[in-house]
């Protein structure tokens, strides 16, 4: 009999999602008790205190949504991993390759189609007489709108560190270049070609080796952006942005990610792809919100049962020999998805989901169904929208996941 472990939730102000993970975590542990192949496990959110840095945890396996921005949390994070050995859905060790400049620069070496991207130094830099003195020295003069002609417009600014669409301005001209440099201040920016007049906007969700690819349109609001389409995309670009994702996730070791590629003249290009918090709310994912929270479960119960540990070091070697390779692009994908898969432990993954967990799907779907996850719903909408929005919304909302049920 395995030992009983436990999952924390480290969060922030999400009202949806660590919910209904409670509410299928319960409902699946009272349905597979007993199961020789699955431990019993229990659900438990993190507090935040001081912390000794040699202290046992209770804690087998975190889930973070928190330790993009909150420093404590990081570095209790890392002295999890480090001290006690637990398994953490992100890596915190990576953090720095979370921001955007990392990830761009370890995928163009891997060979993948990013739009030209340039770093660009900072318009105001410290106020002190050491960096004044040291740009005087050093930093060269250089014409921005130049390179903006060279890159081509349109075009995007965009904090190098990224997050949440912080910061980003469409540039069209040279006027929306100077203002949008101006603005910027003391941090850095990337300058990136545009893909405009594309044919798809893609995003994929990864959560170990589940990936789900959604169409999706930044344009719209929040809640309209990822559009219940389940043929928007070629079976060999499906494919295509699946190995991406896993891809990009195995190389860092990261567990639980979002891709954001843009589909133009036939070519797959990522264009947005490291995100310490991926999205996963209720009012956005709608249609979708029931795969994210039992591909999110199964990940975080297989990761218990194969006692599952952080990986602090990156095999990068290998991806780089086969980026140095002879190969054409897509054998290059396919070795470097065999390599996730591995990362992963896929195979295993699969056939644990298929028999430890061959109900989960029942479950949730019976979940989706419940007053509580109605009441769920309810709560989040009233949170989001103004008073006089919130019934149509409530309706829209049920009707998308009432949607959802009737088609599994």
């Amino acid at each position: 009999m395995m030992n009983s472990k436990k999952i924390g939730l480290l969060l922030s102000d999400e009202d949806d999602w660590p919910v209904a993970f409670e509410q299928l975590h319960r409902r699946f542990s009272e349905r597979s008790a007993g199961r020789a192949g699955l431990p019993a496990s229990t659900v438990e959110r993190i507090r935040i205190h001081p912390f000794n840095l040699a202290a046992p945890t209770s804690y087998d396996l975190v889930i973070d949504r928190l330790a993009w921005w909150h420093n404590h949390a990081r570095e209790w994070l890392k002295k999890a991993a480090l001290v006690n050995g637990v398994t953490l859905l992100n890596n915190p060790f990576t953090f720095q390759s979370m921001e955007k400049h990392s990830a761009y620069s370890a995928m163009i070496r891997l060979g993948l189609p990013i739009p030209e991207t340039w770093l660009i130094p900072f318009k105001t830099g410290p106020d002190t007489d050491k960096f004044r003195r040291t740009a005087g020295r050093y930093h060269d003069w250089f014409d921005l709108p130049g390179l903006a002609e060279q890159i081509g417009y349109p075009l995007y600014m965009k904090p190098f560190d990224g997050g949440g669409w912080r910061g980003v301005s469409r540039i069209g001209n040279v006027g929306d270049l100077m203002a949008a440099y101006d603005a910027s201040g003391a941090t850095m920016m990337h300058l990136q070609r545009g893909l405009e007049n594309f044919d798809i906007f893609v995003r994929a969700l990864a959560i170990g080796p589940q990936v789900n690819i959604f169409h999706y349109d930044p344009a719209r609001p929040m809640h309209e952006r990822y559009q219940v389409d389940s043929n928007f995309l070629s079976a060999e670009h499906v494919r295509e942005a699946t190995a991406v994702v896993k891809t990009i996730n195995a190389f860092f070791h990261w567990e639980f990610n979002s891709c954001e590629s843009i589909l133009k003249n036939g070519v797959l290009q990522p264009i947005d792809f490291a995100n310490a918090c991926p999205d996963v709310a209720l009012i956005s994912l709608h249609y979708y919100f029931p795969w994210a929270i039992k591909s999110l479960l199964a990940w975080s119960l297989f990761s218990l049962a194969s006692e599952r540990r952080i990986s602090l070091d990156l095999n990068t070697a290998d991806y780089f020999a086969v980026a140095d390779s002879d190969r054409s692009y897509h054998e290059k994908l396919a070795a470097y998805e065999a390599l996730a898969d591995a990362y992963f432990d896929t195979a295993r993954f699969e056939e644990f989901r298929a028999t430890e967990l061959a109900d989960l799907d029942a479950v949730m779907w019976e979940l989706a169904q419940t007053q509580e996850f109605d009441d769920m719903l309810v709560h989040n909408v009233r949170i989001t929208f103004p008073a006089h929005e919130q019934d149509a919304f409530i309706a829209h909302f049920r009707g998308l996941l009432r949607a959802w049920v009737m088609e599994q």
